[in-house]
């Protein structure tokens, strides 16, 4: 079901996700569907869910024993436009969608991917605070970047997040509570990753693009 319904947003966009349609895309009645998830809402997730597994599974992403740090990022980064160029209808909603941890940010809130990565660059000598900081400098260019590069191929990175019918389901019941122990490394650094320093980061960020910004006005001159 859930690779019927990557194709089928693949192919006419999120707007003509219903389960109405993808039950007749997979010859079922739409409300058989319901039997496998409870709502249009917990079939996005489970979307970006295997799309996000299948992304850290990947042997091209993954860190492997010889790798610095410059160069597990750079394929990790490979990895994700690839995957936003491959489902570019599906990709506003692993860049923006609500999860159950609605504290982590930035996006791409997979937290088998946050674990993975974190811990990655704990294993090169990052500091815990690196780390954070890390992670959400890269998540922020990464998703902005690629979410300017899907809306070039035509896709709204607003309307493909909302639910057209208006308003979305209801969460299914417990969907808020959420069990940390699978992701050692993410409840040891929950409070670091839910701090909001936005106007920090945004400064950091100005920051080093008007040094780049300075040294292309030298470089062209």
């Amino acid at each position: 079901m859930l690779e019927a319904a990557i194709d089928h947003v693949d192919r006419f966009g999120i707007a003509e996700l219903s389960m109405r349609k993808l039950g007749a895309a997979l010859d079922v009645e739409g409300m058989a569907l319901y039997r496998y998830v409870s709502s249009r809402d917990e079939l996005l997730d489970a979307m970006v869910d295997r799309l996000l597994d299948q992304l850290y599974a990947d042997p091209e992403v993954l860190l492997r024993p010889d790798d610095d740090w410059q160069t597990f990022l750079r394929r990790t980064a490979a990895g994700v436009r690839a995957l936003a160029l491959q489902h570019p209808q599906i990709f506003p909603l692993i860049a923006t969608r609500h999860r159950a941890a609605p504290w982590i940010r930035p996006p791409l809130r997979s937290l088998r991917w946050i674990e993975g990565f974190l811990a990655a660059l704990l294993s090169r000598d990052f500091s815990e605070d690196a780390a954070v900081y890390a992670y959400r400098a890269f998540g922020s260019f990464l998703v902005g970047h690629l979410l300017l590069e899907v809306s070039a191929d035509g896709v709204d990175p607003v309307t493909a997040t909302v639910d057209p019918a208006g308003g979305g389901d209801a969460l299914p019941a417990g969907a808020g509570a959420l069990d940390l122990a699978a992701f050692p490394t993410l409840t040891r650094l929950s409070g670091r990753l839910a701090v909001e320093d936005l106007g920090e980061e945004f400064e950091h960020s100005l920051g080093n693009l008007l040094e780049r910004l300075e040294a292309a006005r030298a470089r062209l001159a």
